[in-house]
């Protein structure tokens, strides 16, 4: 056989390999981070129930000063929806849409991603009253990946890259509501 031929069947043989692997690994992860807010709980859910207050805090939001943003409903209920624009690579563009309130306790979100990369997620933002002057925050993340793509789950560690941008807004949130 040629040379070719040989590169070819390797080559062939590599990507075989790699959809077997991709095949048994998981496809999909889950991120949470928390920190306590020295505020009561009501206070705190008052604040954070609102998606437009997430431009205050979360490390994404701060990330293209230029960012095209669009808002629909009413804001704090079910079906609100903030969509976002950008140039940079690492904000793209996507929407989020308040899926569920379940009021003094936690707000559930959808996020669609739409470039760089397609995808889905679903977040949330929940309470938990400490004592009575503070307030235990936590911020989750969650989502799948489609087959072939999960293979990138073996070389992207999604616990340390959207960990530290969601410690990134909680560090945030806690400075905005303990000023």
């Amino acid at each position: 056989m040629t040379f070719l031929k040989w590169t070819f069947i390797v080559i062939l043989g590599l990507i075989a390999c790699l959809l077997i692997v991709a095949f048994f690994v998981k496809n999909d992860y889950s991120v949470d981070r928390e920190i306590v807010i020295n505020q009561p709980k009501d206070s705190v859910f008052s604040y954070i129930k609102y998606l437009k207050n997430q431009d205050n805090f979360s490390k994404w939001a701060s990330m293209d000063k230029q960012m095209k943003k669009e808002y629909k409903g009413t804001d704090g209920t079910v079906g609100f929806s903030s969509a976002w624009d950008s140039d940079n690579k690492d904000v793209g563009k996507g929407e989020q849409i308040i899926k569920s309130i379940n009021e003094g306790e936690n707000v559930e979100y959808t996020l669609h991603f739409i470039k760089p990369f397609e995808g889905f997620a679903d977040a949330y933002l929940s309470t938990d009253s400490i004592s009575a002057t503070s307030t235990k925050v936590k911020w989750g993340f969650e989502s799948k990946m489609k087959y072939p793509m999960n293979l990138l789950l073996l070389f992207m560690n999604m616990e340390d890259m959207i960990g530290k941008d969601l410690e990134v807004g909680l560090g945030n949130l806690k400075k905005i509501l303990e000023k």
